[in-house]
């Protein structure tokens, strides 16, 4: 069992040679090695999941040299249900691209290169999660670095390459950070792997081991936007292709809030830092809603509200219980679903009303009820009303906070209630604008032509509502020729609205909804796992002993 630990890496780090190598000119079969890979690496992280979950952590020493000199993979319970989640996000996101790019059948649009950068994506994630060293963790960030840059900027339009060298100023920033602590922890403890150094920590002064705490976390707060280190977010991922900024949003935050856990518990325990990270998961919480509140376009809206729901994840391992961190875990698992699958649902709504600013859109609870019931259930789920999954982490992490009884806590339990009912605010006004009201004189018609590669911000044209500078300025009112659609979320120049939403987007969508309510479904199982998951992170032994045979 143990050989199948390497898999999830290797086998979307293959398939992307194959890809590249095939391009376009059998794009059939380019579709369906991504396709088929993201179906293996699934069943094979339901297999290492359920493997860790009966039999302990499994490791695998590649080259077969021990540690600190060879590379280490484990997959225990978290990382196994990590693994799960985000393969199967991955993979419905993956249908929906390739449908959307279908469906406008652009034959510009750079198949050759997404289909590669996705599959690489895919490969940094995975050794992340399974990642049992410091440089291991940072040569899977910088593989997801160089495929989240290309994917950022498909399209080549200058917005996007703006929002992209943005994200790449501040990626290196925090990979250089990563590198000081990796040498600063190499030269304190003479290893990086997470095994020898929680052994070793005992022995450093605790100087040595808040400085290098400080500057882990550090690191993966910028990966995983916490608060204040987060401004950077709001305005990159809004400008990406939907399918991209939908596996952004949901699943590459998330990675940075996996290795505050997997630290947190594993190299640094005592909760020395505890009370900051409870002061920072409020400030994110609050800020993060309150920004969302002042949105009205529907993407800036939902990338601040992934920065307040941060905050959940970040009180739960403030926290640092049992209860705490299981409840952090159910968080977690949650939002990569509930947040992938609510950036899906606003491509879909750019496709149906042509636009993602709320004050531009109405009457699709009428127009599009479909297209509706897909927004309405993972918005209920992001807000936590019951007995959605949502709702299921929000009470165990409060409980756990009642439980604590100390004063941080109980501001946190408070600031997790007012955010809730403001997140609920937040997703009713989106209803009232973009689905309840009627629509408003000037809304995009079906058939409308949408120019969005511009790389001019500014206003030389009137828009279809004769004014100048109310963002309108880019769209053609006249229909295009039959069968000359254009793919505007991977190719960047233009999007057409369509009556009829394309039935795979649809069902990809759909698939995803299904995972979030999955949780529901079976929260009992899920909560009695990630109670086994907390337990085991705060044991520790089980790991080291997996890691080092002892």
């Amino acid at each position: 069992m143990n050989a199948l630990v390497p898999l999830p890496v290797l086998l979307p780090l293959c398939a992307t040679g194959l890809s590249l190598a095939f391009g376009t000119r059998l794009g059939r079969f380019q579709r369906f090695i991504s396709v088929a890979v993201l179906t293996a690496v699934t069943a094979l992280s339901v297999i290492l999941m359920v493997a860790a979950d009966r039999h302990g952590p499994l490791s695998v020493h590649l080259g077969d040299f021990a540690p600190p000199l060879g590379i280490t993979l484990v997959a225990d319970r978290l990382s196994g249900l990590m693994l799960t989640v985000s393969s199967a996000v991955t993979l419905c996101v993956l249908v929906y691209s390739l449908s959307q790019g279908m469906t406008d059948r652009d034959k510009e649009t750079p198949l050759a290169v997404f289909h590669p950068a996705y599959l690489i994506l895919v490969a940094g994630v995975s050794c992340t999660f399974l990642a049992g060293d410091l440089v291991n963790l940072y040569v899977g960030f910088e593989i997801m670095l160089v495929a989240s840059f290309v994917l950022l900027t498909l399209g080549g339009t200058g917005p996007r390459m703006r929002a992209g060298s943005t994200y790449v100023i501040i990626s290196l920033f925090s990979s250089m950070l990563f590198l000081t602590a990796i040498a600063m922890t190499y030269a304190a403890a003479g290893t990086a792997n997470f095994a020898q150094f929680a052994v070793r920590l005992a022995e450093l002064p605790i100087g040595v081991q808040t400085l290098i705490q400080a500057l882990l976390l550090t690191v993966f707060a910028i990966k995983a936007a916490v608060f204040p280190l987060a401004a950077w977010l709001p305005d990159s991922y809004p400008t990406a292709p939907a399918p991209v900024t939908a596996v952004f949003a949901g699943l590459l935050t998330k990675v940075g809030v996996y290795c505050m856990l997997r630290t947190e518990t594993l190299l640094f325990p005592g909760n020395r830092l505890g009370d900051l990270l409870m002061a920072i998961a409020l400030a994110s919480m609050v800020i993060g809603i309150l920004g969302a509140v002042a949105q009205t376009d529907l993407k800036r809206l939902l990338s601040f509200t992934l920065i307040s729901h941060i905050g959940y994840m970040v009180f739960g391992i403030g926290l640092a219980t049992r209860e705490a961190y299981g409840g952090a875990i159910v968080y977690v698992a949650h939002h990569i679903t509930v947040q992938t699958t609510l950036f899906l649902v606003a491509g879909l709504i750019e496709r149906r009303g042509g636009t993602t600013e709320l004050t531009r859109l109405g009457g699709m609870a009428r127009a599009a009820p479909m297209l509706a019931a897909l927004f309405f259930v993972p918005a209920m789920n992001l807000a936590g009303i019951p007995p959605l999954s949502g709702f299921i982490g929000k009470l165990g992490l409060m409980r756990a906070g009642v439980a604590d009884g100390g004063g941080w806590a109980w501001v946190l339990v408070a600031g997790s209630a007012a955010t809730s009912l403001l997140t609920l605010y937040v997703v009713a006004k989106v209803w009232n604008l973009a689905f309840w009201r009627a629509a408003p004189p000037g809304q995009a018609a079906t058939g409308t032509v949408l120019e969005s590669g511009d790389d001019s911000d500014d206003d030389t044209d009137a828009g279809p509502d004769g004014m100048f500078g109310t963002g309108d300025e880019g769209i053609r009112t006249t229909p295009p020729p039959a069968g000359q659609a254009s793919a505007a979320t991977l190719h960047g120049r233009a999007v057409i609205t369509t009556s009829r939403l394309p039935h795979p987007m649809v069902a990809a969508t759909a698939a995803t909804i299904a995972i979030g309510l999955a949780f529901t479904v079976f929260a009992d199982p899920l909560t009695a796992y990630t109670d086994r998951t907390a337990a085991e992170l705060l044991q520790r032994a089980p790991y080291v002993q997996e890691v080092l045979g002892r």
